[in-house]
Parts: C-alpha cells; structure tokens; sequence
C-alpha cells in the first residue's frame, strides 16, 4: 500500500469561490459546530440503551464497534434538528435518531466487507476483527434492531408507521445504489447521470430519510416534511460527491481509512468519469497494490485535469440548492442549524 500524501500538495492550490479547500466556514460557525456536537452526544449517549452488551455479548461487541468509535452522527444530529425545526422536541425522536444510525452503521460494515477494506474510522473493520460470516450478522441485526428502536418514539402510531415504512424504502434504496456502485467497477462507460443515480440511491436517500422522519414524527404538515426530504436529497448527493474529493485530498492519518481508496477499489466516481470524458487515463484504478509515487501522480493528474475541481463545484451546488428549500421553514435556531449543517458538509476534511 501507498504511503498518505501530504495534504497541501493537493489544498494549497485548489480553491472554491476564492476559498482554500478545507476553509469554507468562518470563524462564527463555530458556534453552529460545537450545537451540532450536541446534538451527536445525545445520540452517543443513548446507544447503550438502545444497544445494551448482552447475551450472546461477541455480537454485540461487533455491533457496537464501530458505533463506540464515534463517527460524525451527522444523520441523527440532521433529524433532530428537523424535529426542533418543525416546534417538536428532541428527546421525543431520539429514538429514530439513534435507529438512523444504527442503519448507518450496518451499511458501513457490508461496504467494507465487500470493499475488502482493514479500516475504519481508524481502527480494524469489523469483518478484520470478528471474521466475515460474523460480520454480516453484527450488520443484519443493526438493521433488525433499528426498526425496533425507531419503533420507540414518542409520537402518533401512525407517524411512526409512516417512518417505518419509508425507512424501509429507504433501505431498498441504500441496497439498489450500492449493487450499482460495484456493478460500476466492472465497466467503463459509466456515464455521469448514472453516477448520479447511484449516489441519489446510496447516499442522499438516508440523509433525505433522516430529515423527514424527524419531521413526521413531530407533526410536521406534508409540504414542510416534503420539503425537509428535498433538503436532505440535495445536501446528501453534495454530501457524497465532496466525500469523493476527500477521499484523493486527505492523508490516511486524518481520513482514518486509505487514502485513494476509491482509486484502488476502481470506483467510477464523478471526478473519474469526468477526468475520462476529458482523455485523462489511470492506469491505477483498480490496482490494489499502487505506490505512492503512482498515486501521487495518479492525483495530480485528475487534479491538473480540472476534474476535482468540477466535482467541487458540483457539490457546492447541490448544497446552496438545499439550503434555498429552508425557506418554508420558520426562523429558528434549529434552522440556522440546519444551513450551518449543509455548510459543514463541503468544509469538512474526513
């Protein structure tokens, strides 16, 4: 495996909008980090008694590893803050909260079972620690568990009917962009609103889930619920097209996980298919067994193409779009939150 590339290599001279990569939020944003940390520690602190260690405790250890590593909890934190948002209260979704990234979780267990990856969040994948076939089963019984779970809210039953149903869409959705994701890797004619398509199923649709859910589950009206779905639809494909460029731009001791990893995978992502379009070629992608050196270059190239760039602004735009449809939302701290969220999304380094 290749060594981490320094991060200023790349950063220092790419910009958006007249910003360094990395320094989109001012320094008053701050203030809008340290609420949204908040909100995470309460999702942190209620897993234990959502995901107790019990009998058979090996499973349960699996289940909770990476949970215990910490993580962004930026699903969670999104649905509480569109419960505040919408005049409901915090502590009565935390549940759903908590179940959304419990779903999160069984994802990213799968994911590095089927990406072959030894890391996460820095430390051994869960398949590395237990074995696969164990794998597998901590992830089913995240997904098994997060219905039960959601299925505790405080708020109307049909409300949580309503959620439950479309968390369950929403997981059909996750599995469909994910089969395309790896059905990506044996082609070469990916087109761009086919990537598209794929990070819509794989990655916004949890993050749109999220927002609504919280919003159901306080009485939000339709439109306003709908529209809490559209800005999560919009800030989560800006999500995933950003976490594109962190994957090439951020060093492994940062990252917690390989740098250019989606290279090594062979992962078509937009910045591939763009730099393909324009007659770049990787000769890397897919290599498993890249230096350093071939990845540097391998960077530098899509850098020098433009292709980074173009994915960067195309994730600026799908979040100044998502941002635009909190409008049918009332002033409110909550709200602010929420704008402050979506700029996280394309400011963050890991």
């Amino acid at each position: 495996m290749f060594g981490t590339l320094k991060e200023n290599e790349l950063q220092s001279n790419i910009k958006i909008s007249g910003f360094h990569l990395g320094k989109i939020l001012p320094a008053k944003c701050e203030y809008q980090n340290m609420y949204l940390q908040e909100k995470a520690k309460l999702v942190d602190k209620s897993i234990p008694k959502f995901v107790p260690i019990t009998h058979p405790d090996g499973m349960y250890y699996a289940m909770r590893h990476l949970l215990d590593a910490g993580g962004k909890r930026l699903r969670p934190s999104a649905l509480l803050l569109a419960a505040e948002a919408v005049g409901g209260r915090a502590e009565n979704v935390l549940p759903a909260a908590v179940a959304l990234e419990l779903i999160h979780n069984f994802t990213l267990i799968h994911d590095d079972i089927m990406d072959e990856a030894d890391l996460r969040r820095g430390i051994p994948t869960v398949h590395k620690k237990w074995g696969v076939p164990k794998a597998i089963i901590a992830g089913d019984a995240l997904y098994s568990k997060a219905i039960e779970v959601l299925s505790s809210a405080k708020s109307e039953p049909s409300h949580i009917i309503e959620s439950i149903e479309l968390l369950s869409k929403t997981c059909v959705d996750l599995c469909e962009g994910q089969w395309m994701d790896m059905d990506f890797q044996d082609r070469k004619d990916v087109t761009e609103e086919e990537y598209m398509t794929m990070v819509e199923k794989k990655t916004a649709a949890l993050f749109a889930a999220a927002l609504k859910i919280g919003a159901i589950l306080s009485g939000a009206k339709r439109d306003v619920s709908q529209a809490l779905w559209d800005y999560g639809f919009l800030a989560g494909t800006g999500f995933q097209i950003y976490d594109d460029v962190i994957d090439l731009i951020t060093p492994e001791e940062i990252l917690g996980k390989a740098q250019g990893g989606d290279i090594i995978e062979g992962k078509r992502t937009l910045i591939i298919i763009n730099a393909f379009s324009k007659g770049v070629t990787i000769d890397i992608l897919g290599k498993s067994n890249a230096t350093r050196s071939e990845m540097s270059a391998a960077i530098t190239a899509l850098k020098e193409s433009g292709s980074i760039d173009y994915a960067i602004n195309k994730a600026i735009s799908f979040i100044e779009e998502g941002k635009s449809v909190l409008k049918i939302l009332p002033n409110s701290e909550a709200k602010k939150m929420l704008i402050g969220l979506a700029d996280y999304m394309i400011a963050r380094k890991y």
